[in-house]
């Protein structure tokens, strides 16, 4: 039937071609976005394990910002921990060369201990990194250094984080509020000369210092060597497990991202497809619509 107050080829037409617009429109958003679910939307499941496992990705990222700052301060502190060593070992010669030598020579030897002593303080006080020294602690100020390590949400949403730790009483050497570091802590003599001393105060001129006395004092300095090579074990292990969680957290947060992009991100070629097909059909709706609004011209044409 033709009827001139309704076109109902001309409906169809239009709905046709306001579906492709609208099909157009989703595909042109998804190729400028490069994302198939840009919003809560567009698939809601979808949106809502994308921006949690984004939200987890952000908090793996501090995480790597905290071990990069964590093992900056290990770095320093492992570096100084050897050259302490290193100046420690020396010490422990001349203390020995020192033994048998005579009081003249006694008073040069005790000059260049005084010298590598005033080395440790130093180099000790300088290690320092972001403000804090590991080195030279007090002991009432905490037993611990932690370094976050990751970031773990479990199924019903509770947060627990991992951390790296290095017992500060391992890598004491200075007691910034007391003597029991490794190079300050104090042993006593019971030779002839019996003096108190500790790593950093030896003196080899002390009046009437005997083989025993030598003998204790080297023993002492053999204890704070073996206390340092444990500390340097310490931090050694502590930056090795650094270097091992930071590669890893990198690599976790690779694959969440690409989980993500598994969800969301629209693949170009088929999107590039679809635009070019929406677009033949866009220009064949404007065609048929065309067509179906010159049906009522073709009316006219019974009444000539």
């Amino acid at each position: 039937m033709a009827s001139i107050n309704t076109n109902a080829s001309a409906m169809t037409a239009l709905q046709t071609l306001n579906t492709i617009s609208k099909n157009m429109a989703t595909t042109q958003s998804r190729i400028s976005t490069g994302l198939r679910v840009a919003d809560a939307s567009d698939n809601a499941a979808y949106w809502s394990i994308a921006t949690t496992m984004r939200s987890d990705n952000k908090a793996n990222s501090v995480v790597q910002d905290a071990m990069g700052l964590g093992a900056g301060k290990i770095d320093t502190a492992y570096t100084a921990m050897n050259d302490a060593i290193g100046v420690v070992d020396q010490i422990k010669e001349k203390v020995l060369l020192a033994k048998s030598a005579s009081t003249e020579d006694r008073a040069k030897i005790q000059t260049e201990i005084s010298a590598l002593q005033s080395h440790l303080t130093d180099s000790i006080g300088s290690a320092s990194y972001a403000g804090e020294n590991i080195l030279n602690t007090d002991p009432a100020a905490g037993t611990s250094m932690s370094v976050i390590s990751s970031y773990n949400r479990d199924s019903s949403g509770a947060v627990t984080t991992g951390t790296i730790d290095v017992t500060l009483s391992d890598v004491r050497l200075i007691d910034s509020a007391g003597n029991t570091g490794i190079l300050d802590t104090t042993f006593t003599t019971t030779g002839t000369g019996a003096v108190t001393q500790s790593v950093l105060t030896l003196d080899v001129t002390a009046a009437n210092l005997d083989s025993t006395d030598f003998d204790e004092m080297l023993t002492g300095v053999e204890s704070a060597l073996s206390d340092m090579a444990t500390g340097a074990a310490s931090l050694g292990a502590a930056k090795s497990r650094i270097d091992l969680q930071k590669e890893f957290v990198s690599k976790l947060s690779d694959a969440i991202d690409r989980g993500v992009g598994t969800l969301v991100d629209a693949d170009m070629n088929e999107e590039s497809a679809r635009l070019s097909a929406l677009q033949v059909q866009q220009q064949l709706g404007v065609q048929a619509l065309s067509i179906a609004n010159s049906n009522a011209q073709n009316v006219l044409s019974l009444f000539r």
